[in-house]
């Protein structure tokens, strides 16, 4: 299911779990597959761009239309190989993709907004970090789509993902709980482009985050939806360690990197 919330909302948001394709809800699901699952990998639909709706289409068959900003549509399960999946509609929106697809994947393609106003939409590719995690974790990708300037990334009050642009993402594994996030142009620490917001992460999850829209128009939101992640058969840590460069303590950040278009 979609999460979308706008800028200054100060209730919480709790992002909850993915519905199936046809919208019914659903239950968070663990990623790891089955033996009979391996075969497949997994993809998710993100329409990010706002006040459009689009129809998608997937190796020329069409498995949704009038789909509206925000809505996350799978995730789909496809044979490994290489997949086309299309977006039209909208205001002129013609995009197509192709999808390396391996077994066992997970990934999500968002069509969204380029970083220049005038730009056309445009589809990223972001691969969901679905290795393990630790007792009382948490995992996090938070992607820049909104039609802004590269942006600061805060947890907490501190800066964990620094100038981050257009299409660039980063993941970091924080303590299950509340925390409270914000966009800001980068360098900046005034007001912010988004929140700040209060997200409850549930222990043993990954939650994919897009930041949406344009604040000029006053349309920046999140999308985000979530999946279970598997234990990694660690113990609690008795002692948690400080962050280095000026990190939140007990924060374990992956550099924000580039994804496929």
């Amino acid at each position: 299911m979609r999460v979308l919330v706008g800028v200054g909302v100060a209730a919480a948001l709790t992002l909850t779990s993915l519905g199936s394709a046809d919208g019914a809800a659903g239950g968070s699901r663990p990623l790891a597959a089955s033996p009979a699952a391996a075969a497949v990998g997994h993809v998710a639909i993100v329409q990010a761009v706002p006040g459009e709706t689009v129809d998608v289409t997937i190796d020329g068959k069409v498995v949704e239309s009038g789909v509206g900003s925000g809505q996350v549509l799978g995730p789909y399960s496809l044979s490994a190989g290489s997949h086309q999946v299309d977006f039209s509609g909208g205001d002129g929106i013609e995009q197509a993709t192709t999808v390396k697809v391996a077994a066992g994947s997970t990934q999500d393609v968002v069509l969204h907004l380029p970083a220049s106003v005038d730009g056309d939409a445009l589809v990223t590719t972001y691969p969901a970090p679905v290795k393990p995690i630790g007792p009382g974790k948490a995992r996090v990708l938070v992607a820049h789509t909104a039609n802004v300037a590269p942006a600061d990334i805060q947890v907490d009050g501190q800066v964990v993902f620094e100038n981050v642009a257009n299409g660039e993402y980063a993941t970091a594994d924080l303590p299950a709980g509340e925390h409270v996030v914000a966009l800001f142009a980068t360098g900046e620490t005034t007001d912010p482009i988004l929140g700040p917001l209060t997200v409850d992460l549930a222990p043993r999850s990954l939650t994919m985050v897009y930041a949406v829209g344009n604040p000029e128009t006053d349309s920046m939101d999140l999308v985000a939806h979530t999946a279970e992640l598997a234990a990694d058969g660690s113990l609690v840590p008795r002692m948690i360690n400080t962050g280095s460069a000026g990190l939140a303590a007990d924060v374990r950040v992956v550099p924000f990197g580039r994804s496929t278009s």
